[in-house]
């Protein structure tokens, strides 16, 4: 059964089809810079790679380069071949606590739930529409990155605001890259010896955006994102948590009169973006360390700002077994993981030097005698998104596996 797995943005379009249920990835490919007569579109099949500077101005002709192309390289004969389609949607708010099948009344809800995802749910929602549309008898899906921590307690998705007001607006904390978390979860209940159901676990998904989950016995208790992914820690241009006061005091010196140019600020320009001055990229930054003060500056408020996070998360969960790093930093920064980690030495975590100086692999880095394992594990919210949309479509009649 072929299954198309989409995380789409406002500029990108990532995607990757699956021979479900053998997990198989047929191929995968994205577009970037979409809107632009130069967007950038890629494509990996078989061993082989395309890319190529193509005008796609919309989204609706980004849906059908994509199809088109795996028609062209005789990957499928035609639309229907794919029998359902997986999307990655980023807020569920509370309606969705699982995934669901995209039907009009859902896909009325994802639009009506872009109030906790302006720059995401819209969007999602019109390819949702787009893929229903140009392949009609395929199975649509939603993916939410909300849905692994919606029920976490209550002591940590509730705000301290009017508990009235949260009863009507649903004012919360709803976490985000829920669904990476959620795999990376999965994986440590596979390779750490025992599982996690009886051990506490920290997964840190450093990528542009970032998040820090707490995962006690198995289940999410608590994470850095808040009621938008603007929260929690510093990214690469998100500036994390902060004061709120600071945004109309800000707001005045710099004479903004719409909140929503300040937010724009506080995602956009801030992070390590705004301490560094030179780019949002930890790669950038970690070159200009030695000679660039506001960079070591932001790697050294990065770090703290995790710390932090971790920390709080071990007393709250009373210990932590097994720490995880996934995302583009995560998997790829020993840098990163090293100071992370020599954060910790003192509760007996030890580094082994040789296995943490690798890049995207599934490794243990600390050693046998360390106190708390860590690991780096390659994150892979697709084969999630594809898992679920395939345990939708195999009950389904008319779609056998």
């Amino acid at each position: 059964m072929k299954i198309m797995a989409i995380n789409a943005g406002s500029s990108t379009l990532k995607w990757k089809l699956f021979e479900m249920p053998e997990k198989i990835t047929i191929a995968s490919g994205m577009i970037d810079r979409l809107g632009s007569p130069k967007a950038i579109f890629k494509l990996k099949y078989n061993g082989k790679k395309v890319e190529e500077e193509k005008a796609i101005e919309s989204n609706d002709v980004a849906v059908l380069a994509v199809l088109d192309a795996l028609k062209d390289m005789d990957i499928i004969q035609r639309y229907e071949d794919i029998v359902a389609f997986g999307h990655r949607v980023v807020a569920g708010g509370e309606e969705f606590k699982k995934s669901a099948i995209v039907t009009d009344e859902n896909l009325q809800k994802i639009i009506d739930l872009s109030e906790y995802a302006p720059l995401h749910n819209k969007i999602e929602a019109y390819y949702i529409d787009v893929f229903k549309k140009l392949v009609p008898r395929a199975i649509q899906v939603a993916v939410f990155d909300t849905s692994f921590f919606v029920d976490i307690p209550a002591m940590n998705y509730l705000y301290s605001i009017d508990m009235d007001d949260y009863k009507k607006y649903h004012a919360r904390r709803y976490g985000a890259h829920g669904t990476s978390h959620r795999y990376i979860a999965q994986r440590l209940d596979k390779i750490v010896d025992g599982g996690i159901q009886d051990k506490n676990a920290i997964i840190l998904h450093l990528g542009s955006g970032a998040s820090i989950s707490a995962i006690k016995h198995g289940k999410a208790f608590d994470i850095s994102m808040g009621f938008t992914p603007l929260a929690g820690i510093m990214m690469s241009s998100r500036s994390g948590d902060i004061d709120f006061s600071i945004l109309p005091y800000l707001m005045r010196k710099l004479g903004l009169t719409d909140i929503n140019d300040m937010i724009d600020i506080l995602n956009h320009k801030s992070g390590l973006l705004g301490i560094s001055g030179i780019s949002p990229d930890m790669r950038d930054i970690e070159a200009n360390e030695d000679t660039n003060q506001r960079a070591k500056l932001a790697l050294e408020m990065y770090r703290n700002r995790i710390l932090k996070f971790v920390g709080s998360y071990i007393a709250e969960m009373g210990g932590v077994d097994v720490i995880a790093f996934t995302a583009g930093v995560g998997e790829n920064s020993s840098e990163v993981r090293e100071d992370i980690m020599s954060g910790l030495e003192f509760m007996g975590l030890k580094i082994d030097d040789e296995n943490n100086h690798v890049r995207g692999k599934e490794i243990k880095i600390t050693t046998d005698d360390s106190k708390i394992a860590a690991y780096t594990i390659p994150t892979n919210e697709e084969l999630m998104i594809a898992q679920d949309t395939y345990d939708f479509a195999k009950l389904l009649d008319g779609f056998k596996a």
